[in-house]
């Protein structure tokens, strides 16, 4: 996180931000805060702001249904013209619209959309990935031209043929949140319209000015509605009651016990890392809402097919991109791990 102190026009975009969040925070104890259903907080919140964040706790299956049940209600095509996702590499986007218009579009060819990106492990190969592309392409087939929704890649058009090395790598690593918010900038905000972004909740704090929230909010005049979608903290601690909700649900957290409770609580920073600022900051600073799934023993994830663990090509493929970042030392490596799992899935 040391793009916090970053400096944007001779101020330091960290000490801005704080000032506007101390600023804006209610005098008093905050209440307690409120759930509604999942799909209709979101819905609302849609309705209100052109750009909704929902953050992506990579491979979980409950906020997986999330999704889901947003794409499949019909009030979500009648508010929202596009979604950004961070699932799939933008050097495929004329065939992804091509899918998402109805045409055929070979298995093979649309696995690449997700199997391409700058993501080098086995992450969007979970088929829950899978399942949402056809998911937006179901819920197509019976919406008119004008209300279809769009699937924006986010992901820069990395070219895996000219990586040779982690220097390679990096050049598009580094380059990620930059490009998401171009896309966002050029296809909705400069068009007028509407989109859901799903990106993992480590490009949607504000207060970084090099990740994708605190690009937007910094670039353009729009207000991002972020949502902390939480799978690892127990609420608890900082509201009593939390457990007896219905999950999923959704809490706008401004004013309350949920967003008075700090950051970094629920966001991991290095301890060499954290400054008075980061200590100071509240959640509702960062964060409009939280999504609350169940508690964090509840949380699944999607486990990678067996068919692909039977699959000598998309092994050599991915090995070889892992085999890049070999890991912390005395640790098994991502190649290692993979191959234990793929060993487990066949004694099974």
């Amino acid at each position: 996180m040391s793009a916090f102190a970053r400096p944007r026009h001779g101020v330091p975009f960290l000490i801005l931000s704080f000032v506007v969040a101390l600023s804006a925070r209610q005098s008093g104890p905050p209440r307690p805060a409120a759930p509604v259903s999942a799909t209709t907080g979101i819905l609302d919140a849609l309705r209100s702001h052109q750009l909704v964040a929902l953050g992506d706790a990579h491979g979980n299956e409950q906020v997986h249904a999330v999704r889901l049940a947003l794409i499949r209600d019909p009030r979500f095509a009648a508010v929202v013209n596009d979604i950004v996702v961070e699932f799939g590499s933008a050097r495929y986007q004329e065939r992804l619209d091509r899918f998402m218009r109805g045409d055929n579009v070979p298995d093979d060819q649309l696995r690449e959309v997700w199997q391409n990106t700058t993501a080098w492990d086995i992450g969007w190969d979970r088929p829950i990935y899978e399942d949402f592309f056809r998911a937006v392409r179901a819920a197509n087939a019976s919406l008119p031209v004008d209300r279809k929704l769009r699937v924006l890649l986010g992901d820069p058009a990395i070219d895996w043929d000219a990586v040779h090395g982690r220097d390679d790598l990096m050049k598009w690593l580094d380059m990620r949140d930059r490009h998401a918010a171009e896309v966002i900038q050029r296809e909705v905000l400069a068009k007028g319209r509407r989109a859901l972004i799903v990106y993992g909740s480590g490009h949607l704090p504000r207060i970084d000015p090099s990740a994708l929230v605190g690009l937007l909010e910094h670039n353009t005049t729009t207000r991002v509605f972020t949502i902390w979608t939480n799978t690892d903290t127990d609420l608890k601690p900082f509201q009593a009651g939390v457990d007896a909700w219905s999950a999923p649900s959704l809490s706008v957290i401004a004013g309350t016990a949920l967003g008075a409770a700090p950051f970094i609580s629920f966001f991991p920073v290095r301890p060499d890392r954290v400054t008075d600022q980061l200590r100071a900051l509240r959640m509702e600073d960062e964060f409009e809402a939280i999504l609350y799934l169940g508690p964090p023993s509840s949380m699944t994830t999607a486990p990678l097919p067996p068919a692909r663990c039977l699959d000598s090509g998309y092994m050599d493929m991915r090995m070889r991109r892992m085999s890049i970042f070999p890991g912390p030392p005395g640790a098994p490596s991502p190649v290692e791990q993979l191959k234990r799992y793929c060993a487990a899935q066949a004694s099974k």
